[in-house]
């Protein structure tokens, strides 16, 4: 492993290279590490920046929004004089600004059944931050079929929820946990519920915690297991997930072989 830094490097990572648990062979690692992340808005931003500072080396970011006046709550990789650029371009300035010498690739596109698979394929790790189930359950089914570790957040209101779905060594899918789509209208989404912004930032961070820990291969991963935090009571609680023996996505007799049953099912925005 190259462990060539240039003296900014050394510098701008000295407080990762003096954890024993990171170090130089760490940091190396993370350097030469591919991760995309879905969804530039209140999740994927905090994500990306913390990803982006730690020196991940290459990070793909999918969004085809652009930004509103709304967004500036949560989402704060945005700013009010970049209202109306494309959110991974406004991502990708704020990304860059605090470490230029990340890689960022901007895929302004709406994630769907037809690109999915050639564009989870070029990364290691795949973060979900979107805001609607038919852009998760896509993720989520094509993360499985290309064998990638999926880093999944989510929040509505008050609550977040957070985990970690490695289904190729052996984990849960997230359709272990969530085996359909809940018919619509049952759970609104945050721009009908709303959403606490800071809520938003605090989850963001925990993920790309979780993805720097997967990277790196320390501690206790959040695979099977679900962490839901209730920000009002300052609770959080970690719920034991299991494989689902009947799953269709990783089950023994999976059922789900392709991605065509998501050909009609794009989203509308993706970040939160």
């Amino acid at each position: 492993m190259d462990l060539d830094f240039t003296e900014d490097e050394i510098q701008r990572y000295s407080r990762h290279i003096l954890l024993p648990e990171v170090g130089g062979i760490g940091q190396a690692k993370l350097k030469t590490a591919r991760v995309l992340v879905v969804g530039a808005g209140g999740l994927g931003s905090p994500l990306m920046l913390y990803l982006a500072a730690a020196g991940i080396g290459t990070i793909g970011v999918v969004d085809a929004d652009v930004v509103e006046t709304s967004n500036l709550q949560r989402q704060i990789a945005h700013t009010t004089d970049r209202i109306g650029v494309s959110k991974v371009a406004s991502a990708t300035t704020a990304a860059t600004a605090i470490n230029p010498g990340v890689t960022i690739h901007a895929h302004e596109v709406r994630l769907d059944a037809a690109n999915a698979l050639s564009l989870i394929r070029d990364y290691d790790l795949v973060c979900d931050g979107t805001d609607n189930f038919s852009t998760r359950f896509l993720v989520s089914d094509a993360c499985v079929l290309a064998k990638k570790t999926l880093v999944s957040a989510a929040v509505l209101r008050f609550e977040g929820q957070l985990s970690v779905f490695k289904p190729h060594e052996g984990g849960p899918c997230y359709r272990c946990l969530y085996p359909e789509p809940p018919p619509p209208g049952v759970v609104p989404s945050c721009s009908e519920a709303g959403v606490f912004g800071a809520v938003t930032g605090v989850m963001g961070t925990l993920q790309a915690t979780e993805v720097l820990k997967e990277i790196l291969g320390i501690g206790d991963s959040m695979a099977g297991r679900l962490l839901v935090w209730d920000a009002l009571a300052t609770r959080f609680r970690t719920i034991k997930l299991r494989p689902d023996p009947a799953c269709a996505a990783c089950g023994p007799e999976a059922t789900i072989k392709d991605l065509s049953a998501h050909d009609n099912a794009t989203a509308d925005h993706c970040g939160i």
